[in-house]
């Protein structure tokens, strides 16, 4: 199902105003392990010709996105995710996969997958195969989040993102980033089919406007890539 993916860019007092708003009021994320939330590392792919990118940057209704993730920098978990995009929501079918399934779509190897497109591993197989898809650039960056069960909402605050295009480096510790400077913290609001009103009145700052981020992207130029 398609979900409402909604984005903000913040300055640091939004971000702690609506922060405060949000903690006193909503669930944190029952995967946070802290106060300070969970930092998350990205591994996006894209192909030859640099359609995921290209379509972003132009704006296309409806894009793809492709990504390995991994949360504070332990491989005890890892997601393989397609992300779809139409419009302003957004879908996404992601599953766990194994180190060794991990290190052979990085490089640019297909694993095993069921055939089915639910399932995010068919989808990188054939994107493989058919476009050369290939890891393209590293994003992390620190998130806390809060969940509200009526409407399925899901209220997250990144910050400090940052970029690094030596790809064959996900997985490990101690590595070199760029920071984005003038766009590193974001506000995303997600929810299935409505939002109640009282949380809306929450993040009514008075000058926050909705804006089509894309961390990929901006990591993209980040690094130079």
């Amino acid at each position: 199902m398609y979900r409402v993916e909604d984005k903000y860019n913040c300055t640091e007092g939004q971000f702690v105003t609506l922060q405060a708003r949000m903690e006193a009021v909503l669930k944190p994320d029952v995967n946070e392990g802290g106060p300070e939330g969970y930092r998350i590392t990205s591994l996006y792919f894209d192909d030859l010709a640099d359609s995921c990118l290209r379509d972003t940057v132009d704006g296309v209704n409806r894009r793809s996105k492709y990504r390995i993730r991994i949360y504070n920098d332990s491989l005890d978990l890892i997601k393989l995710e397609v992300k779809t995009k139409r419009d302003n929501r957004i879908m996404k079918t992601a599953k766990t996969i194994t180190r060794e399934q991990m290190e052979s779509l990085v490089r640019g190897e297909c694993i095993e997958d069921s055939a089915s497109v639910a399932d995010p591993a068919t989808l990188f197989n054939l994107a493989i195969r058919t476009q050369g898809l290939r890891p393209k650039v590293i994003v992390a960056y620190e998130r806390k989040a809060y969940v509200y069960e009526p409407g399925n909402v899901r209220i997250t605050f990144d910050r400090n993102v940052r970029a690094s295009g030596c790809v064959e480096d996900f997985g490990r510790k101690n590595r070199s980033y760029d920071f984005l400077r003038e766009y590193d913290k974001v506000l995303e609001v997600k929810y299935d089919e409505f939002i109640p009103d009282f949380l809306l009145q929450l993040l009514e700052t008075g000058s926050m406007r909705q804006s089509a981020y894309s961390k990929y992207q901006l990591c993209r130029e980040c690094a130079g890539m």
